[in-house]
């Protein structure tokens, strides 16, 4: 599975999960078979760096870097299927609401607007 522009990807460092990052360009390095790839680091102030790696290390494979291991894994967001969702969350389970009218379209599986919410406040 290889990591491409967009793709989300967990940096860990020191083998701890450290930081979520978006990869924003991968260029060629003047280096051959190196290449510059440019990530968003997803952390408040949001950050951009560009690290010069080998193809191996854009798709998962354990590199060093000042001398501690890191690794950039691709993140997979879950594949959830409505009969996955019913078997681990029955109706009206795990929805807040303050009114009535709220209770009983969750109990019912119908999508209550987060806007529709706000306007009853």
């Amino acid at each position: 599975m290889a990591t491409e522009i967009g793709d989300l990807v967990l940096v860990h460092i020191e083998n701890q999960p450290a930081f979520f990052a978006r990869i924003e360009d991968i260029t060629a390095d003047p280096k051959p078979d190196w290449w510059q790839v440019k990530l968003l680091v997803l952390q408040v102030p949001l950050v951009v760096v560009t690290w010069i790696l080998r193809e191996a290390y854009i798709n998962g494979e354990p590199f060093t870097m000042g001398g501690h291991p890191m690794q950039m894994v691709k993140v997979e967001a879950p594949q959830e299927g409505p009969e996955k969702q019913k078997e681990e969350q029955p109706a009206g389970e795990g929805v807040q609401s303050h009114g009535s009218g709220d209770r009983e379209a969750a109990k019912a599986g119908k999508v209550v607007s987060f806007a529709d919410r706000l306007k009853k406040r």
